[in-house]
């Protein structure tokens, strides 16, 4: 019998997770699951802790309370590295690309492979980027275009592709489609869609509703720091606006 992704035991559990800045409380309690082929949505409005959240399973913050679990397994994530070793893979918005750089070598970028004397394994990293971009059904004139050459769809095409040269178990992508025309969005899209069908947990955050409910399993809203609700595919768009805004919310969480 085939197991669900609702059915299976979560790759990613966060429970109780705060995160104060001071007398500022950015997270209250919050709880998130993902699993593996599992697209979670993440959205709220501006200040509700997506970004904080991201970063905390990203490892570029620590959270206050609250605990982390992979595979059932507590873990530590202090630091971006501490991610990168437990198959964690994060995509922010800024996506720190390198322009003058081409495809191959921003995929590579910090990573390069290299042969025991030290020299670069170009033919290695450009058939591995190759793989990355296939894999995600992405469409880039060339691997050597230098990345100022392309469009800001292909742009995030590049920088997902960087996520699998780790061969990661989860990525995370914050605001990917943010100020992209209809074409790159779709793209992006499918770009996440293939995402799951490789067998990865992926956490979607974005303020664009119609997006994230085209290809999402599920949609987590966060309002002030807090749970807000928890809406599975046919979910209303208006129903997820209504908790976002704090007019309503869903149905409790089951224990």
């Amino acid at each position: 019998m085939n197991v669900t992704a609702s059915q299976a035991e979560p790759l990613l559990t966060l429970r109780g997770i705060t995160k104060r800045f001071g007398a500022v409380e950015a997270l209250n309690d919050v709880d998130f699951t993902v699993s593996a082929r599992e697209v979670v949505g993440l959205v709220g409005d501006n200040a509700a802790g997506k970004s904080t959240l991201a970063k905390i399973i990203a490892g570029a913050l620590t959270p206050t309370a609250g605990e982390i679990r992979l595979n059932g397994e507590k873990v530590d994530i202090a630091t971006p590295a501490d991610a990168n070793r437990l198959g964690i893979a994060t995509v922010f918005q800024d996506l720190a690309v390198c322009e003058n750089l081409d495809v191959t070598a921003n995929v590579f970028l910090g990573r390069e492979l290299r042969t025991p004397s030290g020299m670069l394994r170009d033919g290695d990293m450009e058939r591995e980027t190759r793989r990355a971009l296939s894999d995600l059904a992405a469409s880039i004139p060339s691997i050597r275009s230098p990345l100022r050459t392309l469009s800001g769809g292909q742009r995030q095409a590049v920088a997902i592709a960087r996520t699998l040269i780790s061969q990661p178990r989860l990525v995370v992508l914050d605001e990917p489609t943010a100020s992209l025309s209809v074409a790159q969005t779709a793209d992006v899209l499918t770009h996440i869609e293939q995402l799951r069908e490789l067998g990865l947990g992926v956490v979607f955050i974005s303020h664009n509703i119609a997006d994230v409910q085209a290809v999402s399993d599920r949609v987590e809203v966060l309002r002030h720091g807090r749970n807000n609700g928890s809406f599975g595919q046919d979910a209303a768009y208006s129903d997820l606006i209504a908790a976002i805004i704090g007019t309503s919310r869903s149905a409790p969480r089951p224990a």
